[in-house]
């Protein structure tokens, strides 16, 4: 469970950050709070995990507000311009939403803020297996299982030999915990299980009746990890 605290001087930002927080249940809203000085009495370890903060507030404003409480709390910034995006990670800040925030936006923030404030343990190189979170449950899918990731903006869709599991994150972030010596990353937008390949054909790759392409910024680590599984 992570304590969230909400400071925002707008009733309707408060308003619909609070709907937010209510639909994750991984999540418990502390407070929501219109004035940043009353805000700092609950800006404390024991008190708070994050902080959702916008930036321009009457009184105290969001940089002043990470000034006093000195890295604290784990904090997202929430505000309508993307000019104090710089001064925010110079805060160390999780993630930087512009508003209006969609729904999508904020829990991906969360997921990041979660990975910091309770991070996941590295799974053993011996793992056959990873659990992929997914309509707020997670669920187990062994490697074997796997044909192809496949990267469709701020989510992921895993295709397996049984059906097809959507998860909200990113390929970056699953090319690191997936083994390299079982996956490699072909596109942008694709990452293949090796030893589901079919054929390789110029640029592109045949597993079973799909057409996967071989991206030309990725052709050559593609091609050295395909090498390397032949001499094994």
């Amino acid at each position: 469970m992570i304590k969230c605290l909400l400071v925002d001087d707008e009733p309707w930002a408060l308003e619909l950050m609070a709907s937010y927080v209510s639909k994750l249940p991984e999540l418990e809203l502390v407070a929501a709070c219109d004035k940043p000085l009353e805000a700092l009495s609950l800006a404390s370890p024991e008190k708070t995990d994050l902080i959702f903060l916008d930036i321009q507030m009457p009184e105290l404003d969001g940089l002043q507000f990470m000034q006093a409480i000195n890295n604290k709390c784990r904090v997202v910034i929430t505000s309508a311009y993307a000019e104090y995006a710089i001064h925010g990670f110079e805060h160390n800040v999780v993630d930087y939403l512009l508003k209006p925030v969609a729904f999508e936006r904020f829990y991906k923030a969360v997921q990041k803020a979660a990975e910091l404030i309770a991070p996941v343990p590295q799974q053993p190189s011996s793992t056959n297996h990873i659990f992929i979170k997914t309509d707020q449950k997670l669920v187990k899918v062994r490697f074997d299982e796997i044909f192809f990731l496949e990267g469709a903006r701020d989510y992921v869709i895993i295709h397996t030999e049984k059906n097809k599991i959507i998860t909200l994150d990113s390929l970056r972030n699953l090319e690191e915990i997936l083994p390299a010596s079982l996956f490699v990353r072909s596109h942008k937008s694709y990452i293949i299980a090796i030893d589901k390949i079919d054929t390789i054909e110029r640029n592109r790759i045949v597993i079973g009746d799909q057409y996967l392409p071989i991206g030309e910024s990725h052709k050559v680590s593609f091609m050295a990890s395909i090498n390397r599984g032949r001499s094994r």
